[in-house]
């Protein structure tokens, strides 16, 4: 993932289905043979055809257990390179694959809230039904002041669930579920879900075994959790993960995941499994974003650049005085707190005399590292990159770079009120992320636009439970708004996610474009399921009730 202050790669799940039904993709490799390559880190899944054999059989073979999924058959071991080939052909074991790595792929109303039409009036007197969404991520601040009264509860792993170190399971928190109160931001669905966390990253967000993930979905499970939110992934298959992902999906489970931040047409995992949707990231201009990734198996857009949600740390901020602006941490940049006489750089694209200053200076002509970095060699001990455009902006100072000296991004009006009234005041510059804070950032990624589809899928399950997970998908994607080439392509997907009308073709009441009130119709033509009854001119997910047939085939 891509966002302010701390660089994450985010992947959301995605599904190659269409509305209606799933399938499992074959498996790369043979069952009963070894990997097609060793495992960088020589940590392997191993299926056993009798469990009970694992740890003799493990013993013989001098690994070391780092995990056991009995529900599966499966442990997770470390393994020898010389072992693997063997085991692979012992009568007890089923196969053997590498156990890939998955990694992390970001009251201000978010742009994104109104874009999924998670705020229209006719949402607003919607029954309080609590559908329980798990977030498989970093955990969460539960002490954020935006995430009061929201029901909460997870699963601890290696960490405690309700700690979040990195911020990316807090900042996806609010994008679902943040209250609808005076302060902060609002969430896609906050007043109609419950949350349970299982948390399988570290405080540095680096990475997690696909093991874990399974693991993971089956506390979920186990919860009683009815949408399985994950803005993670990564590129390397793996069949048993596949089956645990169809499995749950068969269990009326529905899982939605990233689709990648690699801005390629490359797939990510668990992304490219049929029974998981896959969600793409656009701009507040529904472009698509740049590092969105693009293949078949993306299903269904969402908001992912410049989300505005909760963290827990304080915001970056600037003070003169009492007044405070708030801002973005520009990624690579220090993160600290840092006190200096606010001086006007202009555009910065030179270096100047700032010994000891805060420099503002105003975007673009030159690249935001140029910028930073004549600031920290004119002696500057702090930058304020202000807007050229009205409203916020996220920046990075590029991969791999970083600097000594910290450095926000503020919205265009707030530069110029600084130019008008502060220039040679002291100032202090804000960026240290010191938790607990409970403040809120703009992150971009694809992990970003998963969690407003996993709201929606949510909010549509509290207001009718009875629903199928195959109903609320099918719902969900016959309803998106059309991006792009007509009909479902591989950047949107079906199209951005709309909340209202997906709620509307669920609960068979008929869309009116451009009113704000639900009407009942008196003959809907929807699609429904496979095994749902339905009407001779009834649309189905694969065809036509047709010839006095009552069942959609």
């Amino acid at each position: 993932m891509q966002r302010l202050g701390h660089r994450f790669i985010l992947v959301l799940v995605s599904s190659a289905l269409a509305a209606c039904g799933t399938g499992t993709d074959d498996h790369a490799e043979d069952v009963g043979t070894a990997p097609a390559a060793l495992s960088p880190d020589g940590r392997y899944i191993l299926k056993f055809k009798d469990f009970s054999k694992r740890s003799s059989v493990l013993a013989a073979a001098g690994g070391k257990l780092e995990l056991e999924l009995p529900e599966h058959g499966v442990i997770a071991a470390k393994l020898p390179d010389a072992a693997v080939q063997a085991l692979a052909k012992n009568p007890n074991i089923e196969y053997v694959e590498v156990d890939p790595r998955r990694e992390l792929l970001t009251q201000w109303p978010p742009y994104g809230i109104a874009m999924v039409q998670a705020s229209d009036p006719a949402l607003a007197s919607l029954d309080d039904g609590r559908t329980k969404i798990c977030i498989i991520d970093s955990g969460i601040y539960t002490g954020h002041p935006d995430l009061q009264g929201v029901p909460v509860s997870g699963y601890n792993g290696n960490l405690p669930w309700n700690e979040d170190g990195c911020g990316h399971g807090t900042h996806v928190a609010g994008t679902i579920a943040a209250a609808n109160d005076t302060q902060g931001v609002v969430g896609v669905a906050p007043g109609n879900v419950s949350l349970y966390i299982v948390r399988v990253f570290g405080n540095n967000c680096s990475w997690a075994y696909s093991s874990s993930i399974i693991n993971a979905l089956g506390r979920c499970r186990a919860a009683g959790a009815k949408v399985v939110s994950m803005s993670l992934g990564g590129t390397v298959k793996s069949f048993f993960e596949d089956l645990a992902f169809q499995a749950a999906y068969n269990d009326g489970i529905l899982s939605i995941a990233a689709a990648g931040n690699a801005g390629n047409t490359s797939t990510t995992y668990p992304a490219g499994y049929a029974s998981v949707m896959s969600v793409a990231a656009i701009d507040r201009n529904k472009a698509l974003a740049g590092f969105s990734q693009r293949n078949a198996d993306v299903e269904i857009a969402a908001p992912g650049v410049e989300v505005l949600s909760t963290v827990p740390w304080a915001t970056p901020s600037v003070a003169v005085g009492s007044n405070v602006d708030s801002g973005g941490l520009i990624e690579g940049a220090a993160q600290k707190t840092v006190t200096g006489a606010l001086v006007h750089g202009g555009l910065c694209d030179n270096v100047g005399a700032w010994e000891g200053k805060i420099v503002l200076c105003q975007r673009g002509v030159t690249g935001l590292a140029a910028k930073v970095d004549n600031v920290r060699s004119g002696g500057g001990v702090g930058a304020i990159i202000y807007n050229n455009t009205a409203g916020f902006f996220s920046g990075t100072l590029g991969t791999g770079v970083t600097s000594t000296i910290p450095a926000i991004s503020l919205r265009m009006e707030d530069g110029q009120d600084l130019i008008a009234k502060s220039m040679g005041a002291s100032v202090t510059l804000n960026t240290a992320r010191l938790v607990p804070g409970g403040g809120y950032e703009w992150w971009n990624g694809t992990s970003m636009a998963t969690p407003h589809v996993s709201a929606v899928a949510a909010l549509l399950w509290s207001q009718k439970p009875t629903a199928t997970n195959a109903a609320i998908r099918n719902a969900i994607d016959s309803t998106a708004l059309d991006l792009g080439a007509a009909g479902r392509d591989s950047s949107f997907g079906y199209g951005l996610v709309q909340a209202k009308a997906a709620l509307n073709a669920l609960l068979g009441i008929s869309n009116v474009a451009g009113s704000d009130s639900i009407e009942e119709s008196s003959s809907v033509d929807t699609c429904r399921t496979a095994g749902e009854s339905c009407s001779d001119d009834a649309a189905c997910c694969s065809g036509t009730c047709q010839n006095g047939k009552q069942v959609c085939k």
